[in-house]
């Protein structure tokens, strides 16, 4: 018979809770000492016990990695803002354009640069736009699927069913996207910095010039 699943729960007894967290700690302390030797990864964990004490692991300096993690996580909310941004306006240009389009066929007046035909007035000609529009309205459907169903990946949501081709695209299409933020980012701080050193030049020339 196989094993039973075990059930992950608090240990009520204080002195087998105790035990536990110790060698859980050690454990994890192991790993992630081989994760950043064997991986050349930046490792850091922060843990408090049940009794509030302190313990701390960090590969490099703790002070760096929690620097880093906060740049990262601003710079990562700065591209899913960016990215919402866009997919908003993306899809209500899509639902607009699709709800003109079907109003137009439902009334059954068709839109047709630079006329506007009557139904009594359809011929072969306007039956082929109405399919036209039709074809467009079905385009401008897909586009929006496609978009709302990129937006939902970007935000890391519904991978389940993604290849390690499509994830690694993905992780392509995101690392492009932060690098574009980053020069943004350093762009603006640079300009920041020209402003501020020619404002406070421009006190001492006055002064410079004011002298007799």
């Amino acid at each position: 018979m196989g094993r039973g699943k075990i059930v992950i729960r608090k240990i009520e007894n204080s002195a087998s809770r105790q035990v536990t967290f110790s060698k859980r700690r050690k454990g994890l302390l192991k790993k992630a000492k081989e994760l950043a030797i064997l991986c050349d990864a930046e490792v850091g964990f922060i843990i408090f016990s049940s009794t509030g004490r302190l313990y701390d692991f960090a590969s490099s300096s703790m002070k760096s990695i929690i620097d880093r993690y906060s740049r990262t996580k601003e710079e990562n909310h700065q591209v899913l803002n960016a990215t919402s941004e866009v997919m908003a306006f993306s899809t209500s240009r899509c639902l607009h354009f699709t709800r003109l389009i079907e109003e137009s066929l439902c009334s059954g007046w068709v839109f047709h640069q630079p006329l506007l035909i009557c139904p009594s007035q359809l011929n072969h000609q306007s039956s082929s736009i109405i399919s036209l529009w039709q074809r467009e309205a079905e385009s401008l459907r897909e586009q929006l699927h496609n978009l709302q169903e990129n937006h939902r990946k970007l935000m890391g949501e519904q991978l389940s069913g993604l290849s390690v081709k499509d994830l690694q695209n993905l992780e392509i299409q995101l690392e492009m996207s932060l690098r574009s933020v980053r020069k943004k980012k350093e762009q603006i701080l640079t300009d920041q910095i020209q402003e501020l050193n020619r404002k406070e030049g421009k006190p001492h020339t006055s002064r410079k010039h004011g002298v007799t």
